[in-house]
């Protein structure tokens, strides 16, 4: 029979130690640790408990840990020596039925990064679904960290440990992530959609009003559907929009929005936006299931467009709905030559209904949204969820330095005007410069010598520069230092400095009430309330400039990367996302029957 909580709580130490066996590879010190911060609130909690008790170990004690695990597929496998659970596992994933020549590459993979690290690699088989990954993508996987650098990959391997013990310690107490794992098989269901020439090749890119963006609105619909959801339509630009009323005994009752993006960056990953969308779905599925109505309505809406891939006009869906769609976007041509204005005619949207779409801010009491996070900061904690505080404001130019093409060979280097060591030298001066804030981020996204030559000292260097901070102050004071400096450059060097703005948005920080309730949403679950400001641009910021609004951030997988394939996250995460909905709705649905 599986444990209980309850039942952990309350046994004697030894007992409650006896409980945890096998959480962790022949390393019961980390289980005894846990049982000493008893009671625990929830699952989550006592997950976290074992993370951080390895996490403040030291060194030496992380090392043993990672020593202590066997090599995949390897001799302990083959003699049958593995312990009960990496039997388990490593079956799972297949890797007991590896072929010859699987079984001859992942040995050498396996001497190779022993030799390299010091260490075995290790890699939760049963990955983020928890029902194994295959041979092929372990192998990739493999091969792929072998290159990392050895302090990522001793965390990393941490990280993978305390990710199979989630998993071993649900399968103890039968409390698998019944929700998440429905959620993890929407995103999979939807990822099937994706753009020609990029579905041949196995990658998903689903740009604005392609066939595969209209299949991925059809599913959404139907996924609606079925959750429960009164009423759902594609409206003018695209969106899915689902609606659940509101209790019919609430007289005029607001609207909670919720929702997020369903198109993609190319060659782009999963869960980017789509999360947003899933969510509050599963929510509205599990209160349609119960036969319960909140006093309020809820509002899901699956943004068309939000990442500006097929046409320029990034936001597209999210700024319908404040009344910021630009009628001269209509005219934009995409790659092929297709009109934005073609493009909807042609997926049957009326463009005479997008002005309709502004929706009257007094009538919501807010936005919610929530998000994966796409960076590294949860991941590299062992937090499942965070808390943005703000949007980040950013600023955007585009610029040139202009100094004299010459002979490589006879230009003595006190006589030269480089073009590109004037950039060069911005770019390490961007990055001291955002580093001092701490939360500001500086990039210089593209570099380029038109025109140069192996031999020619640079005589043009054009440069862009992305800049983001927190706060609006934050960011001019930044933006401010940097365009100073890049002409002091200018100045040194004898070159000239040609600077365009291109872009300026403001920072979105969060509704003070609605941050505090996903603080409190966490806090629930028995998580630690981390915050965190986000450093990309999301719907939210869109909605933001009539409605109060905050987000709750996601961990992603594999260092948190995004806007790639590997982008990942897990049932287990996204099924503390739910929760924490949940507690969000129930909470507003109290203050709106105080």
């Amino acid at each position: 029979m599986p444990h209980t909580l309850d039942e952990f709580n309350r046994a004697t130490p030894a007992d409650a130690e006896r409980m945890l066996g096998g959480l962790y590879e022949h390393t019961p010190w980390i289980a005894a640790r846990a049982v000493q911060a008893r009671p625990f609130r929830s699952l989550a909690q006592l997950k976290h408990a074992m993370a951080d008790a390895l996490d403040k170990a030291g060194a030496d004690a992380q090392l043993a840990l990672i020593r202590a695990h066997p090599e995949l597929a390897g001799k302990a496998m083959v003699a049958r020596t593995l312990t009960a659970e990496s039997t388990n596992e490593q079956s799972q994933a297949g890797l007991t039925a590896c072929t010859p020549d699987e079984f001859a590459r992942i040995g050498e993979l396996n001497a190779a990064y022993n030799a390299r690290f010091g260490f075995p690699f290790v890699l939760c088989v049963r990955g983020p679904r928890g029902t194994g990954l295959g041979r092929r993508q372990t192998i990739e996987t493999f091969e792929r960290r072998l290159r990392g650098h050895p302090d990522f990959e001793r965390a990393e391997n941490l990280r993978q440990i305390n990710r199979i013990a989630e998993i071993r310690l649900a399968d103890k107490f039968g409390a698998p992530p019944t929700l998440g794992d429905e959620v993890w098989d929407w995103h999979e269901k939807l990822a099937q959609h994706s753009d020609p020439g990029f579905a041949e090749a196995g990658q998903l890119t689903v740009t604005y009003l392609t066939d595969a963006h209209r299949a991925c609105a059809q599913r959404i619909s139907q996924v609606m559907r079925d959750a429960g959801f009164d009423r759902v339509h594609i409206d003018a630009v695209g969106n899915v929009v689902g609606r659940y009323d509101a209790d019919p005994a609430v007289a005029q009752p607001k609207t909670l929005l919720t929702g997020s993006h369903y198109d993609t960056v190319r060659n782009g990953g999963k869960y980017d936006g789509r999360l947003g969308i899933f969510v509050p779905i599963a929510c509205v599925r599990e209160l349609h299931r119960a036969g319960r109505r909140l006093p309020y309505h809820f509002e899901v809406v699956g943004f068309a467009e939000e990442e500006g891939q097929r046409y320029k006009a990034t936001f597209l869906g999210s700024g319908a709905l404040v009344g910021d769609f630009r009628p001269e976007w209509l005219e934009q041509q995409d790659q092929d030559g297709i009109t934005m204005r073609q493009a909807m005619q042609n997926a049957g949207l009326c463009i005479a209904d997008i002005p309709k779409l502004r929706r009257e801010p007094a009538d919501y009491l807010g936005f919610i949204e929530v998000h994966i996070e796409q960076g590294p900061v949860l991941n590299e904690l062992n937090l499942p969820l965070g808390i943005v505080t703000s949007i980040n404001a950013s600023v955007r130019h585009v610029g040139e330095y202009v100094g004299q093409a010459s002979h490589a060979g006879t230009t003595p280097m006190n006589r030269r005007r480089d073009a590109a060591c004037a950039a060069a030298e911005l770019a390490l001066f961007i990055e001291q410069r955002a580093a001092k804030d701490g939360d500001s981020v500086a990039t210089m996204g593209m570099l380029a010598v038109p025109s140069g030559s192996i031999n020619v000292v640079p005589g043009r260097c054009s440069f862009s520069l992305d800049l983001r901070a927190p706060t609006d102050a934050q960011r001019d004071a930044l933006s401010n230092d940097i365009v100073a400096e890049a002409r002091a450059i200018a100045e040194r060097r004898g070159v000239q400095c040609q600077l365009t703005e291109t872009m300026r948005a403001s920072a979105a920080p969060s509704a003070p009430a609605w941050q505090r309730r996903w603080e409190a949403a966490v806090e629930s679950l028995g998580l630690p309330v981390f915050r965190l400001p986000s450093g990309a641009g999301h719907d939210a910021m869109k909605l933001h400039e009539v409605m109060p609004q905050a987000m709750l951030f996601v961990r992603g997988e594999n260092a948190g990367i995004s806007h790639n394939p590997l982008e990942s996250t897990t049932a287990d995460d996204m099924e503390l996302a739910v929760r924490a909905m949940q507690h969000l709705l129930d909470a507003v649905a109290a203050d709106q029957h105080q």
